[in-house]
């Protein structure tokens, strides 16, 4: 039988800007259902090679794969209509907005009308869809119907969470998802990627949280000074093996012991 192709390859992924070269080998392999950690200290590469994966940047050399097919990502439109979502620090959300009005912000669901799709917000549906993708990830806030401004960091986080997952079919993208938050709001956030893995949904995660990583993450990539060095199964490396990776202290072991 032949081996099914990885949900995302990345290979060889290079940028440069200006003579500034910000990512010189970027590679991942990410597999359906599988949570996996990009790991580095600041300039690193991590920002820069998820644009590209998210469609925000594009490469000046090196190959993106998805099932096995060539793609080319000229804009994160082109990446989501591929099954790609991505979650920020920031979350985009309309704190103003309710929740259903957040995940439906730009996709929403409209009334008919006489003369074609250009009614009225179809509120309900979209609610109602809401509430299921909530029950789906084992989400609980009070109301979809509450505005987001009023939610804590953990929902808030959340529903960013919800509304990728609700659009992106294959992939999310996480980039510090537990950033400023507390330890019980931090616990939530890492079961809700608990179940979208369970879900067979591919997770690419930054985190300078280590013990986080180790908590949920099925692999780690290891980058250091744009590059990706070591990838690793989570349960075949430790915290203090991934320091050293990341601050070069592997490398300057093995060249002492080389030399010794």
């Amino acid at each position: 039988m032949a081996q099914q192709a990885p949900l995302l390859e990345a290979n060889g992924i290079q940028k440069r800007f200006g003579s500034v070269i910000a990512l010189r080998n970027g590679n991942l392999t990410l597999q359906p259902g599988e949570v996996h950690a990009i790991v580095g200290d600041n300039g690193a590469g991590k920002s820069t090679f998820i644009k590209i994966i998210s469609g925000v940047m594009q490469q000046d050399a090196g190959d993106i794969m998805i099932e096995g097919r060539g793609v080319t990502m000229r804009s994160p439109h082109e990446a989501r209509s591929l099954g790609i979502e991505t979650v920020y620090q920031d979350l985009a959300l309309a704190g103003h907005l309710d929740a259903a009005a957040n995940l439906y912000l730009g996709r929403e669901v409209l009334l008919p009308a006489p003369l074609g799709w250009f009614g009225l917000l179809d509120k309900r549906t979209m609610r109602r869809k809401t509430e299921a993708d909530m029950r789906r990830l084992k989400i609980g806030i009070k109301s979809v119907e509450q505005s987001v401004m009023r939610m804590s960091g953990g929902q808030r986080q959340a529903v960013a969470v919800a509304r990728a997952v609700a659009w992106g079919k294959r992939i999310v993208i996480m980039d510090e998802p537990t950033a400023a938050l507390g330890v019980r709001e931090s616990l939530m956030v890492l079961e809700l990627i608990r179940e979208i893995r369970n879900q067979g949904i591919g997770v690419i995660m930054i985190s300078h949280s280590l013990p986080e990583v180790f908590d949920v993450a099925d692999r780690i990539t290891v980058m250091r000074l744009g590059q990706s060095i070591a990838s690793f199964a989570a349960d075949e490396t430790s915290v203090e093996g991934i320091v050293r990776m990341m601050t070069g202290a592997e490398a300057q072991y093995l060249t002492a012991a080389v030399d010794g």
